[in-house]
């Protein structure tokens, strides 16, 4: 075994666990999930049955992770942060075969108390405030916040405000990289 397990963890049958990840007080790893090497799962979190989670893959205390999410590497779960499967539940109809697909792109950031409504995916880098609630895709590099979330600017792969010119251009205050704004779409260029 090249992770480690609180005991009070509960690791269900035919997950594969990579290298170098912790899994910690009071959480379960439901059947077949994948989660990749070097991740840190935090107390009292749920992985629901089939999730991955890519490399590096920061899960904070009181994440749910529900089937039908993936989550690719370097992303960011702030504390009791939630993702939704089902648009429409009721306990008393069964809609397990009605999950709905939410990919988590590389780098982004989801704050604490957000929720991921299902079915709309984050972009690459983007940031996702504290208490959001998401009903629509977000654009890579997007900074949204609100209820329901509404995008106010963009952010690097640093995590911070970028202040485009004129030019279309922005640098990253800590990093010093360059990113152009063109057709409401941010791409690093150097």
């Amino acid at each position: 075994m090249d992770y480690y397990s609180h005991e009070t963890a509960v690791i269900d049958e035919g997950c594969q666990i990579g290298a170098g990840t912790k899994i910690w007080h009071f959480t379960h790893i439901m059947p077949n999930c994948v989660i990749g090497n070097e991740c840190n799962i935090g107390q009292n979190c749920v992985i629901s049955p089939d999730v991955v989670l890519g490399n590096n893959v920061k899960v904070q205390n009181n994440v749910s992770i529900y089937t039908g999410v993936v989550c690719e590497d370097d992303v960011f779960l702030g504390p009791s942060m939630v993702f939704t499967n089902v648009i429409n539940p009721r306990s008393a109809v069964a809609r397990r075969d009605q999950y709905l697909k939410t990919v988590v792109k590389k780098g982004a950031s989801i704050g604490a108390n957000a929720t991921i409504v299902c079915g709309h995916d984050i972009g690459e880098y983007s940031f996702i405030g504290a208490g959001a609630v998401v009903t629509k895709t977000v654009l890579p590099y997007a900074l949204v916040v609100g209820n329901p979330a509404k995008q106010i600017g963009w952010i690097s792969e640093f995590g911070h405000r970028l202040e485009f010119g004129k030019d279309g251009i922005a640098t990253c205050a800590e990093s010093k990289q360059k990113y152009k704004l063109e057709n409401n779409s941010v791409n690093r260029i150097a």
